[in-house]
């Protein structure tokens, strides 16, 4: 009786994951689907169908829609939800925080001063305002953020290597955001209102700043770099238990600790490079997941985290241009209203334990 129970409940187990993970596949898929028909302007899903499977419709207007706007915002919602999940996750394991999200090693603020170099500074050195020059401006702040970051993630993989434990990470990552903060500060307070007003727009993070073909790109990115943190799922899982105790099962921490960091700074760092910061999701999304399957299995976490992510990404974007408002809402003004609710409720859960 007791061999029968024992073998009956991993089974069980899981048959309940591979539900939920075909439940969450379909749900996504619907949301992507909602983000292409709802909007300013409302088409129907037949036509919604008709686009995506033959490229274009009877009606020229729905094509243009959804071709040039809601297709690339959407493409690029599920990949940055999928990489801010993940990268969470990961980060929320290594340094054992549940309050620990993507922006902890500071990477997003590196992001930020490499664009702030390039968009307030431009006004003072060269008297040019990047919103003149369309193309080339979103270029140069692509690269000035991606540069930011990058740089960022190779003064925390460098300090990794040297010190020991994951909160001294932790605590220079913190510093580290200060600093690269406190230098935009200085810059805003010498530069152009224009230049001040580009760079603040672009720190309300957006969905819809990429043409369809550099949607895809970046989804594709994204989508590879996420599934690319699977082969970490079995580390993750022995660091979770304590460096002591995964030291023992023979485990290089240190080697393992640069791994995650640098797969997580790689997910954040491509994500803040094409869609400014973006709040709250990598916070929130790992406790959902966590949540919903009830596992402490890596796994089955990331691979949660990752549908989650894109899930609750595709459902800030149709929130922020519900039919009604006029223009799309900054997505970080969305995604605090999704994900600041779940933060507040893992710290009053920890407080009555």
């Amino acid at each position: 009786m007791d061999i029968s129970q024992t073998s009956s409940t991993p089974r069980s187990a899981r048959h309940r994951s591979q539900l939920l993970f075909v439940a969450m596949a379909g749900l996504v898929f619907l949301l992507f689907m909602t983000n292409l028909a709802l909007g300013s302007v409302s088409i129907p899903l037949a036509q919604v169908w008709q686009i995506i499977i033959r490229g274009s419709t009877d009606h020229a207007v729905y094509t243009n829609i959804v071709m040039q706007t809601r297709l690339p915002q959407a493409i690029v919602a599920l990949g940055a939800g999928m990489a801010l999940g993940i990268a969470g996750l990961m980060l929320q394991t290594l340094f054992k925080n549940p309050l620990a999200g993507p922006s902890v090693l500071g990477i997003s603020s590196g992001a930020s001063l490499g664009v702030a170099f390039v968009v307030l500074l431009s006004g003072q050195m060269f008297g040019l305002t990047l919103s003149g020059l369309p193309f080339w401006g979103d270029m140069a702040v692509i690269a000035a953020s991606l540069a930011g970051a990058l740089g960022v993630l190779m003064i925390i993989l460098t300090i990794s290597s040297r010190v020991a434990g994951s909160l001294a990470v932790l605590i220079i990552g913190v510093m580290m955001g200060y600093l690269s903060n406190s230098i935009v500060g200085v810059f805003k307070y010498f530069s152009l209102e224009a230049d001040v007003h580009s760079y603040v727009i672009w720190g309300l993070g957006s969905f819809n700043r990429l043409s369809l073909p550099r949607a895809i790109l970046f989804g594709g990115v994204a989508v590879a770099v996420s599934a690319m943190m699977v082969f970490l799922s079995k580390p993750l899982n022995l660091l979770a238990l304590g460096d002591r105790y995964a030291q023992n099962l023979g485990l290089h921490t240190r080697r393992t600790r640069l791994l995650v960091i640098l797969g997580a700074g790689l997910l954040t760092a491509v994500v803040t490079a094409f869609c400014g910061p973006i709040a709250f999701i990598g916070m929130a999304v790992p406790h959902l997941a966590k949540l919903t399957f009830r596992t402490s299995n890596h796994l089955t976490l990331i691979v949660a985290a990752g549908l989650i992510g894109s899930g609750t990404a595709l459902l800030c974007a149709i929130l922020s241009r519900l039919p009604g408002l006029e223009s799309a809402l900054p997505i970080n003004s969305v995604t605090a209203f999704v994900g600041a609710p779940v933060v507040i409720s893992v710290i009053l859960k920890r407080r009555s334990v």
